[in-house]
């Protein structure tokens, strides 16, 4: 982990105005304060790394702001993309938990502020807070499912189109929390997409190009607006 300049402790998880519906963001007030009271909050720029897959797994990183991409490499070089966390996801907990190593990569894709908890002390911590528990198990199984539906379609799901909307309303739905309008900034090349979709990049910029066209979605600068989710779905189906 490079060294990485801290964020004041007067902006700390009972005062964040960033707030979110994840697992981490949602204890009760007790458990919040104890958790608070073990983070050191951390600004890393665009590009730095946060975990190195096959490296120990001693921390546990919750996304503040920002996101950060997941991916792994293989002895050859190759690189998979994988996920892409937002604020509220929580990094290496399956590492930490398991006391094995990260499984993952994770780099931030822009400026990005992290809450980080070594091991020792989230463990403890669990152990003192069954609520906590509930939420790490929570969170974990919410991993399985997230790979079990990424593994899906990108075996089953036939056609690029049906892949790369896929993608596109994970992203639009996890960044929206709910809100009725779905809209994400995407800090990926199209090259990176295309990595996601398990295609080429020239293809995967044709199929942007028919979705706004259609009116399925509107890109302006780094911002996707999802238009029409009914009808994206309706490809990945």
């Amino acid at each position: 982990m490079p060294n990485l300049p801290e964020i004041s402790p007067a902006t700390d998880c009972l005062h964040c105005q960033n707030r979110t519906f994840g697992m981490f963001c949602n204890f009760s007030q007790v458990v919040l304060a104890d958790f608070n009271r073990l983070g050191r909050l951390f600004s890393v720029p665009t590009g730095a790394i946060l975990t190195r897959e096959g490296y120990p797994g001693d921390r546990i990183l919750i996304v503040c702001s920002g996101q950060v991409k997941l991916y792994c490499v293989s002895k050859e070089g190759k690189t998979l993309n994988l996920k892409i966390a937002s604020p509220g996801d929580v990094l290496g907990l399956s590492a930490v938990i398991s006391g094995s190593t990260f499984e993952l990569t994770s780099e931030a894709m822009a400026p990005t502020s992290v809450n980080i908890v070594g091991r020792d002390d989230f463990l403890a911590f669990l152990r003192r807070h069954s609520e906590a528990s509930l939420h790490s198990t929570h969170s974990l199984a919410a991993e399985y499912r997230s790979a079990v539906s990424d593994a899906r379609n990108l075996a089953l799901c036939g056609s690029v189109a049906g892949r790369v909307a896929s993608l596109l309303l994970d992203w639009g739905r996890s960044a929206s929390s709910g809100r009725h309008e779905i809209r994400f900034n995407m800090a990926l090349t199209h090259d990176d997409l295309a990595n996601f979709a398990g295609s080429t990049r020239e293809t995967v910029t044709r199929t942007l190009g028919n979705f706004q066209k259609d009116k399925l979605i509107q890109i302006r600068g780094a911002t996707v607006q999802i238009l029409l989710p009914d009808k994206l779905a309706q490809l990945v189906a």
